[in-house]
């Protein structure tokens, strides 16, 4: 129903003059960042280095993959998206803060850089230290602090004070979530805290090679073993100090006797081969090649990508998560938390037809889900909703009146017209 002026102007609002309350200025809103408090940083060094963008890449490629609470038939196959709290922080809103997609990153994120983390159930309909049936309403990543036998220290970022707290929590609580790759990244010896030590040195000798310092050695044409040959030397050492600083182009002079030599020249060693050798080794390691980096593979080295890095990590979270937050009255109703890939996203658009052929005509997807992953709104048609095979002609439905077949006539009938 629409509005009348009059109701539309009695109801408008407006962010600019609807939110000048007299009492604002003296309500306390909490505290005030010039940055966001409850976004997760990296630590140890590697917000210099090439680590970063790697870890970016993983969680990206990571969160763009649903994980859903779900409903199995009894054969454990997918049946039906369950619609809970649960659900929501996964895909919608997991806080007041983070969407679904960017809390999933913020998981890999974190565990990538900790080795492991938890996931805090903030908001619940009941308390968890109380019963098992509760559904959850927010939820936060947690860095573990401490461990305990049966809890886990935990901070946490508190939206009601803003900032992070720390919690001692139970284990069955919360869902913590260890870094299927832990041997490489996070042991103090692995391929990357070595690939990370490495880069810190390079760092250190640019930032030398860049000081803006000549390293002279000035060969005096006597001896400086005694206190007053140092001392000469020194004043001499000064006085073309002085002369560089003070000329406007940097230029100085120095006796016919005396010879300068400058170090300040490129020095050659092996700093960067180590680190090609050891960045393609943890590529390897970690199922990467530089063209997933570049956005330049293929499909078949996308699906190794997915099969040897994505799936472990998803694999981690969701079987932590199921585990934790779902209970064993649950699990034998069949209800799971799963993560489904498309496979249609690296598909190309000329090979699209064939598949959209293959998958209808064998009755796999129906014409509907074929225009919905195309990105077409679904047709009206009936039909598009069934898994037909449109090549060959259907039976007819079993609603519709059938055609009557045509009488035969014995031999011996309709005498009274006088036909044999």
């Amino acid at each position: 129903m629409e509005l009348s002026i009059g109701s539309r102007l009695k109801h408008a609002w407006n962010a600019f003059t609807g939110n000048r309350d007299p009492t604002m200025r003296y309500r306390d809103i909490g505290p005030s960042y010039g940055i966001r408090p409850d976004r997760p940083r990296f630590t140890g060094g590697r917000e210099r280095s090439l680590v970063t963008a790697l870890f970016n890449r993983m969680a990206m490629d990571v969160a763009g993959i649903n994980i859903q609470h779900v409903q199995l038939d009894e054969n454990g196959r997918f049946k039906s998206v369950i619609k809970s709290g649960l659900n929501e922080c996964l895909n919608l809103s997991a806080n007041i803060d983070q969407t679904g997609r960017a809390f999933k990153q913020d998981i890999v994120m974190s565990m990538l850089d900790e080795g492991n983390i938890a996931i805090v159930p903030v908001d619940t309909t009941r308390d968890p230290n109380d019963t098992d049936s509760y559904d959850i309403e927010s939820m936060r990543v947690g860095k573990i602090l401490e461990w305990y036998p049966a809890h886990v220290k935990v901070r946490v970022y508190n939206e009601r004070t803003g900032r992070k707290e720390d919690l001692i929590m139970s284990k069955r609580t919360v869902a913590i979530v260890e870094n299927p790759f832990f041997a490489v990244i996070n042991e103090p010896n692995s391929t990357m805290q070595r690939l990370i030590r490495k880069l810190a040195l390079l760092d250190a000798i640019d930032e030398q090679s860049g000081s803006g310092k000549l390293d002279l050695i000035i060969q005096l044409p006597y001896v400086v073993k005694t206190e007053a040959r140092r001392k000469q030397a020194e004043d001499r050492r000064a006085d073309i100090e002085r002369q560089l600083s003070g000329s406007k182009y940097g230029i100085a002079y120095t006796d016919g006797t005396e010879r300068i030599t400058q170090l300040n020249r490129p020095v050659e060693n092996n700093l960067m081969k180590q680190i090609e050798f050891l960045t393609n080794m943890l590529y390897g390691q970690l199922g990467i090649t530089p063209s997933v980096m570049d956005g330049t593979a293929d499909e078949a080295t996308m699906l190794n990508y997915y099969t040897r890095n994505t799936e472990p990590i998803l694999a981690a979270i969701v079987d932590s998560m199921k585990r934790t937050f779902l209970t064993k009255t649950a699990r034998t109703q069949n209800k799971s938390i799963e993560f489904f890939r498309d496979p249609f996203k690296l598909v190309l658009v000329n090979n699209m037809a064939e598949i959209a052929d293959k998958f209808t005509r064998n009755e796999i997807l129906s014409s509907n889900e074929i225009r919905q992953i195309i990105g077409i709104k679904p047709s009206n048609d009936p039909k598009a909703d069934k898994l037909v095979n449109s090549n060959i002609t259907q039976p007819e439905d079993n609603n519709e009146p059938k055609p009557k077949a045509p009488e035969t006539i014995k031999e011996g009938e309709n005498s009274q017209n006088g036909e044999h």
